[in-house]
């Protein structure tokens, strides 16, 4: 099978907000800054002072030689020390890397900056560690695919309090995921590499960033962990504004969510009365906690933990100890385009929601919006699949299903052709007639009518109910057509997912080697605006 490319509208449950956004030939407009067909995003990104840049610069060489970074991660390193801008994108500290997506992203990121220096901007690669997230449960697992299904592999120490993922170390339970993995996907250079950053006194960022700057070395992807104290001392403006422009922010926030309800679409994040942008860390636990805005005396102050704290006191913090201030994901982008000099960020789905919300945040904040781009959505198609669905002449879309729904398909397609015609024919004679009646039946008396489309609707129901006992009847008697498309599904819709949110990619690069990269990077440079499937 070739490359195939379809609208992203084939995918279930997409968000309308989504949809119009990667459909629309001009900027979506108050939302977003850029069309995600048009050049217009290539440009210099936001200004930053020559100090703030060998700051960065500073900090990013120690982390990426940390991480096993190359001569050309250095290189673009030294590129953005230069006056480089970045495109940028970023993932929580998944176990093993996560779902498939995870590698989509990085290679969108590496695609697009190369395109942004062919057309004159000199761009770098970034890939951001979400490790301040402190959802221990939505990180500590990753699935590969069995003969029966998918597989869960997980971690399951998780800590007391819900600090920053990123920081936790794996311990000695990772051994026992490993060998789970290595039991599935064999020994392979993938699986040596995973014994290799995934070590007991590692922690889950320090692994996961280890991992994505190794698969990527020879593009020069950089990866950053602004966790620690020198990125946030380099952001800290950001996190003081988010402070003392608290209530500007959120009306900001609450007329922006106004605008999207009014245009039919839903806010991603609920703005509260009490919401902040902002979490604190514990002095003493370490726990990330949601800093909530209270009124006293008629002045604002804040509570987190039980603890009430005042303005002042948190700009202290933010002055003293700024790694305790933690952005919540309405400003992560913001403090993160005050780190890095960001021409675009490649989102998926979700964070392009996000995005319509902080675009005013951007405003606000750093007087203008950062352009963002989609990622590269595909499903990769293994050859064995590949041959099944040729063979039952199965596309994406009909794949996009439940297993017994598509079994029922292709049960009908099954069907000899002499049976074939006379449903069809009897299903056509039947629908005309029906509607000839009706028709009629509503120009004498209007209730009559609807008694009539009533009747006729059960009569079609009634057909409908003869094709699937007739494809039912086929798959009874060829019952390899239900374990083709438990396959099918099983490999492109697991679970009722697109496979590229579930399956985890090293999976895929267990069994492709490094060529894969080869396969995304070209596949994320090309024009597909909306789902690839990718033959492998």
């Amino acid at each position: 099978m070739d490359p195939e490319c379809y609208p992203s509208s084939i995918v279930p449950h997409s968000s309308r907000l989504f949809l119009d956004y990667t459909e629309s030939a001009e900027p979506l407009v108050p939302f977003f800054s850029a069309a995600p067909t048009s050049k217009g995003w290539i440009s210099a990104g936001r200004k930053l002072s020559a100090e703030h840049r060998a700051r960065l610069a500073d900090l990013l060489t120690v982390q990426n030689a940390s991480f096993g970074g190359g001569a050309v991660t250095a290189a673009n390193i030294e590129r953005l020390r230069a006056g480089a801008s970045a495109v940028v994108t970023g993932q929580q500290v998944a176990l093993f890397g996560g779902p498939l997506y995870t590698l989509l992203k990085a290679a969108t990121a590496i695609a697009r900056a190369r395109e942004a220096t062919e057309a004159g901007v000199d761009t770098v690669p970034v890939f951001w560690l979400a490790s301040e997230d402190h959802d221990f449960a939505e990180i500590a697992h990753v699935e590969l695919p069995t003969r029966h299904g998918l597989e869960a592999i997980t971690i399951v120490s998780s800590p007391d309090v819900p600090v920053p993922v990123g920081g936790i170390p794996l311990g000695a339970e990772i051994e026992t995921a490993l060998a789970k993995v290595e039991e599935l996907l064999g020994s392979n250079e993938v699986t040596e590499l995973l014994r290799e950053v995934y070590r007991p006194e590692a922690t889950l960022a320090g692994a996961f960033g280890s991992l994505i700057a190794r698969l990527f070395a020879r593009w020069g992807l950089v990866v950053i962990d602004a966790a620690a104290a020198g990125f946030h001392t380099l952001g800290s403006e950001v996190l003081e504004q988010a402070i003392r422009n608290a209530d500007a922010l959120r009306a900001a926030l609450v007329a922006r969510d106004e605008e999207l309800t009014a245009r039919g679409y839903h806010a991603q994040v609920k703005v509260a009365e009490q919401s902040s942008l902002l979490f604190l860390m514990d002095e003493k636990t370490g726990a990330r906690l949601s800093l909530r805005r209270v009124r006293a005396n008629g002045e604002l102050q804040w509570k987190a933990g039980g603890r009430h704290y005042s303005s002042k006191e948190l700009l202290e913090i933010v002055k003293v100890s700024p790694e305790r201030c933690s952005p919540n994901a309405l400003l992560r982008p913001i403090f993160q385009d005050s780190l890095l000099p960001t021409s675009a960020y490649i989102a998926g789905p979700a964070e392009i929601a996000y995005f319509a919300q902080s675009e005013v945040l951007y405003r606000a904040m750093l007087g203008r919006a950062t352009a963002v781009l989609p990622r590269l959505s595909a499903t990769l198609l293994e050859p064995k699949i590949a041959t099944v669905m040729e063979r039952h002449e199965v596309r994406l879309p009909d794949a996009l299903t439940r297993a017994d729904a598509l079994a029922q398909r292709l049960g009908a397609r099954a069907l000899p052709v002499e049976g074939k015609r006379k449903l069809a024919s009897a299903g056509n004679s039947l629908d005309s007639e029906l509607t000839a009646v009706s028709d009629w039946m509503a120009q004498m008396d209007a209730g009559l009518g609807r008694a009539a489309t009533t009747a006729a609707s059960k009569m079609r129901y009634q057909m409908n109910r003869l094709r699937r006992l007739a494809a039912h009847y086929q798959l009874e008697k060829e019952t390899s057509l239900s374990r083709h498309a438990q396959a099918i599904t099983q490999a492109l819709y697991p679970d009722g997912h697109l496979q590229e949110r579930v399956v985890a990619g090293i999976y895929f690069l267990a069994q492709q080697g490094e060529g894969l990269m080869d396969v995304l990077a070209a596949a994320a440079s090309d024009s597909c605006p909306g789902h690839k499937v990718l033959p492998l």
